[in-house]
């Protein structure tokens, strides 16, 4: 979430291991960076990082913290939090550095470099005057556990964004690690390139793990709960059915591992998405109070395994970490994974017809009463790193999700009943998937071609522009009344001809 909103987090990710073994361990040893991190002491609420470049040159003469990060749409200005940064030689001597701006450090010397030694505050208890970085995207370290954003403890060199990585941890051996990054053969974390790292949260701790298999990808929780009120058991009971359902709904799940970090202690917060894992911050309660909320966000989180993990343009993929360039697809990307969540649980019986037509009620209310309604989508996507922009941030998931579910009626009529938006998102997930982005430009113009030529109107009504939106008419599509005045929704129970068809393919049932 995003304050109270959920939040999109990606960033392009590929096979961590290829073939021929020993030659990438060779690459690995030449040209990776290693990370070291001091767990064992976690004084005066600061990571203790050491830093081992492999051989720099004048062009690496800058290390660089976050400025933001994938999906944030804040500014993080992570370099606020470092202290002591020094850059020392073979011999332990200290070379010159000079912090030329809030996140970049200017090396002197950098052919000279043996290792880089700083410490960085957590986020979480840092008192800062603006830009306060959500808990989900922050960091926290206590005596029993730790949190780790990868953008908010680690940097990287001018020019080596692209290196690989190899993280030691050390840390008391009575803590369990959740993260979504696996050991090389040397026993470290390895991640092939810098967004790898911002893509891989960590939690360590007194944790409980529990895991199972849906139909051919291995899922992993780890739940760190203050008072243990809460276990991994407890929230893996809940969440099978909901994970089967995506499995349905998407025709199989598009990825073999998948890791879920849960934190629940004195604050309810939200969630950040990453393509393999994503983490959840919320106040410690017994779970039958806490279960409906967080499987409902668990469903929306995890359905980001397909937008934007498969389908993403080159602004996501090819993140800009030192300034923040917006998206346009904020409309696919959260408003579309919105949508899909709610009617993943509605069509596999997780979600009651009533419940769901609520849900649908409240996005209108919030849509009507909180947000400017000439904002587009598009606009909002355009404006999302601005104070003014990040005011409408949240209706993403409120305008977002209903011109998506508007987006699906419409398809279903021009297709006769036979194809709906979760058909449309299916095929794009396969004609793109993770290595191949889309234009950000001209993307709209792109799937009204893979669609109809009548959508195309639709998105420059609808996405954007700030046209009202036609609920009622496209319900009424369905055979689903729609009342204006106190903006709730019923089944007709006499539907036309056509209606009944258009509305049968709508609530077609997934097979748990």
């Amino acid at each position: 979430m995003r304050s109270s909103f959920r939040i999109l987090f990606f960033t392009f990710t590929i096979a961590l291991y290829s073939c021929g073994g020993t030659k990438r361990s060779t690459t690995e040893a030449v040209n990776n960076i290693k990370f070291e991190i001091n767990l064992l002491d976690r004084s005066n609420d600061t990571y203790k990082v050491t830093v081992i470049p492999p051989t720099l040159t004048k062009v690496n003469s800058i290390y660089q913290f976050a400025s933001t990060a994938p999906g944030t749409y804040q500014v993080m200005d992570i370099g606020r939090y470092v202290k002591a940064f020094k850059a020392l030689d073979k011999d332990g001597n200290e070379l010159k550095t000079t912090q030329i701006s809030t996140n970049q450090f200017q090396l002197t010397s950098p052919e000279n470099i043996s290792k880089i030694e700083y410490e960085i505050s957590e986020t979480w208890d840092t008192p800062v005057v603006e830009n306060k970085i959500y808990l989900m995207c922050g960091t926290s370290i206590e005596n029993d556990h730790t949190l780790i954003n990868g953008q908010a403890v680690f940097g990287y060199f001018k020019e080596k964004q692209d290196s690989p990585i190899t993280i030691k941890l050390d840390y008391p051996e009575t803590w369990t690690v959740g993260t979504p990054l696996t050991k090389n053969t040397a026993g470290l974390y390895y991640a092939e390139d810098y967004d790898k790292v911002v893509d891989s949260p960590f939690l360590l701790g007194n944790l409980t793990k529990a895991s199972m298999n849906i139909q051919g990808t291995n899922v992993d929780i780890y739940t760190y709960s203050k008072t243990g009120l809460v276990t991994s058991s407890d929230v893996l009971e809940s969440m099978k059915n909901m994970l089967l359902s995506a499995s349905g709904f998407l025709n199989g799940l598009p990825v073999k591992n998948y890791t879920f970090l849960f934190h629940f202690e004195d604050s309810t917060n939200g969630a950040w998405e990453h393509s393999y894992s994503s983490e959840y911050i919320y106040r410690e309660d017994k779970w039958e109070n806490l279960e409906q909320q967080v499987v409902e966000v668990a469903a929306h989180e995890f359905f980001h395994v397909v937008t934007p993990l498969n389908i993403h343009s080159e602004i996501v993929e090819q993140f800009n970490f030192i300034t923040p360039v917006p998206s346009r697809h904020l409309w696919l990307y959260e408003g579309t994974t919105e949508w899909a969540s709610h009617m993943m649980l509605f069509r596999s019986g997780l979600k009651s017809t009533e419940d769901y037509f609520k849900m649908l009620s409240r996005k209108i209310m919030i849509d009507s009463n909180y947000f400017d309604k000439k904002v587009s989508l598009e606009e909002l996507s355009l404006t999302s790193y601005t104070k003014k922009g990040s005011k409408q941030y949240g209706n993403i998931y409120m305008r977002g999700a209903l011109v998506a579910g508007l987006l699906d009626i419409k398809l279903l009529e021009l297709s006769d009943g036979k194809r709906g938006y979760i058909d449309v998102i299916n095929d794009l997930a396969k004609e793109y998937g993770p290595n191949k982005p889309f234009d950000d430009a001209t993307f709209f113009k792109t799937f009204a071609q893979k669609t109809y030529p009548e959508i195309k109107s639709f998105i420059d009504k609808y996405i954007v522009n700030a046209t009202p939106l036609p609920i009622k008419e496209y319900y009424n599509k369905i055979g689903v009344d729609y009342n204006p005045i106190n903006k709730t929704f019923s089944l007709n129970a006499s539907p036309s001809a056509e209606q009944l068809k258009l509305r049968t393919k709508w609530m077609a049932p997934i097979i748990l």
